[in-house]
């Protein structure tokens, strides 16, 4: 059975970015696949400490960090995942800070010996597949351009060894207290579902 595993970058419960993964979770969970969702707000990770003990072994496997917390249960659902779905909304231009966090804990995947002047990712190859998923205040075509939201997005399924085989970006979406997701973001996102599948 094929594993999806959707992590959420979002603070807020029920926003338009949880609306979007549960919808793609529902429909991966109808389609037979296991499904998982985690919540970064709700979610146990501590901040890099950037000692880089964890890069210093090298092959294809994950380092171990230092912090004993949830990211190590976190790493090997990622690694038993067959697809993710990676999402955040847009705070100051870019992935939340939650996210980000989560991101530099992805240290784990990349070998960086002493001595070396840059690092070389794990995952040469992106055996596993992504949905990517965004949202802003600014209108979606704006926001696609102007922030880094999706960028951050792919570049931590590259290096988890995912290949993004589509993306949302949900704009315009500070008009209403309570958001719902558009008919039009429903649609894309049931279609993004059944080619991540």
């Amino acid at each position: 059975m094929s594993r999806l595993l959707a992590i959420n970058g979002s603070y807020r419960t029920d926003g338009v970015i949880d609306q979007a993964v549960e919808l793609i979770a529902s429909a991966a969970s109808q389609a037979g696949v296991q499904t998982e969702v985690i919540r970064l707000r709700d979610y146990p990770i501590e901040f890099c400490r950037n000692c880089r003990q964890c890069t210093q072994m090298p092959g294809e496997a994950p380092g171990n960090c230092q912090h004993q917390d949830g990211m190590r249960e976190l790493i090997a659902k990622i690694e038993s995942a067959d697809v993710l779905v990676l999402a955040s909304p847009t705070n100051f231009s870019t992935v939340t800070a939650i996210f980000k966090r989560f991101m530099e804990r992805l240290v784990v995947y990349a070998y960086w010996p002493w001595g070396a002047h840059v690092p070389q990712f794990r995952k040469r190859e992106l055996t596993k597949r992504a949905v990517l998923i965004a949202s802003s205040a600014a209108p979606g075509p704006m926001g696609r351009l102007a922030f880094s939201t999706l960028r951050q997005l792919k570049m931590t399924a590259k290096t988890v060894g995912a290949k993004p085989v589509g993306s949302v970006f949900i704009g315009s979406m500070s008009q209403d207290d309570h958001p719902t997701l558009p008919d039009r973001v429903q649609s894309r996102l049931r279609k993004l579902a059944s080619k991540l599948l």
